[in-house]
């Protein structure tokens, strides 16, 4: 019925999202130890670093390094989780930083300063009302495990992510219900660096260390839902995927056929990868089916182009001193991109 009037239920979880390497800055502050995004620079460097083609384990003098102060939401998180109870958030999507809690991600006892950190922005957020939705590893784990273990290369990563979960899980368990394991955990193709802290080394075949890597983390990620439902009983853990949607910039019909060229490639490099058990090393394949660690809801960050060539995003430079409406007519534009943020409950 056309004429019915269409509400959203009044439990609909309507807010907005950050990440903790994109958002907190005070990347050494209170014992917080060097995590992958603190090693990615801005500038020429940062693309070739974030797919692991130019390898960076340590900060250095000739480039800036945009996590190290982002916004500083670490040292400005309740004046900004007050602007969010004025927009009228019920739920607010944020990251837990692997590197606040465990330094180096080897460490038998935990960092109290950065456990103490979060438990003041989740008492900020009921004092506004707020549901918090907590990411466990959003592009975030420690150098140190980089260094000593290869990432997500190795299995010994499993036990790491799972003791770090079990302490926030343990820690927060009053105060978060909703918990998403890995952020777009697809994106380790496109940029495995910053995915996954993947470094493929000489003689490795690139396209099997990103699938033993992909292995890895479904692991720990079912691993981490059996161990929230055992420490929090009634909790709801999830997964979060990239995705995307190509539309024409116009009518031209050789405009028209781009998306659908764009998108037949991934069909196509989805066929030839196959399946993921033929490329893992003998000794790791499953032998059977196992139900376990079941999701509860799925995310996705939806990304569309407009664009006339869909791969190339416009840098639009720095934005200052704009009007609302001003605001809105640049994000009108055909060549911006629009990020939403869904999730669907079971």
């Amino acid at each position: 019925d056309m004429g019915m009037e269409k509400r959203l239920p009044e439990n609909f979880l309507w807010g907005g999202a950050t990440a903790a390497n994109q958002f907190e800055g005070a990347w050494d502050a209170e014992g917080k130890g060097l995590g992958l995004i603190d090693v990615i620079p801005y500038g020429k460097d940062r693309g070739p670093v974030t797919r692991g083609e130019l390898r960076m384990l340590d900060c250095d003098e000739e480039h800036l390094y945009p996590s190290h102060q982002a916004v500083d939401h670490y040292h400005h998180f309740k004046e900004d989780i007050a602007l969010f109870g004025e927009m009228g958030f019920k739920c607010y999507r944020l990251s837990i930083s692997w590197t606040r809690i465990f330094p180096n991600g080897d460490e038998d006892t935990p960092n109290e300063a950065g456990l103490r950190f979060y438990d003041e922005v989740f008492d900020e957020c009921r004092k506004y009302g707020i549901e918090p939705l907590v990411t466990l590893c959003h592009f975030d784990l420690p150098v140190h495990l980089i260094k000593k273990f290869g990432g997500w290369k190795s299995r010994q990563m499993i036990d790491c992510f799972t003791k770090y979960c079990r302490t926030v899980f343990t820690r927060y368990r009053d105060k978060v219900k909703y918990w998403i394991t890995f952020n777009e955990i697809n994106m380790l193709h496109h940029m495995p660096f910053s995915a996954c802290g993947l470094l493929v080394d000489e003689g490795e075949n690139p396209e099997q260390v990103k699938y033993i890597c992909a292995h890895h983390e479904l692991l720990a990620s079912a691993r981490a839902v059996q161990l929230a439902h055992e420490i929090i009983p009634g909790s709801m853990v999830g997964c979060m995927l990239a995705g995307g949607s190509f539309y024409p910039y116009t009518c031209a019909p050789e405009e028209q056929e781009k998306p659908l060229t764009i998108q037949m490639h991934d069909y196509e490099r989805m066929e030839k990868v196959g399946d993921l058990s033929r490329r893992l090393p003998t000794n790791d394949r499953p032998t059977r089916a196992k139900p376990c660690g079941l999701i509860l809801y799925l995310g996705t960050s939806f990304v569309i182009y407009y664009e006339p060539n869909s791969w190339n995003f416009t840098r639009l430079g720095k934005i200052e001193n704009v009007t609302p409406k001003e605001l809105r007519a640049i994000l009108g534009r055909g060549d911006v991109s629009v990020t939403l943020e869904l999730a669907a409950t079971k």
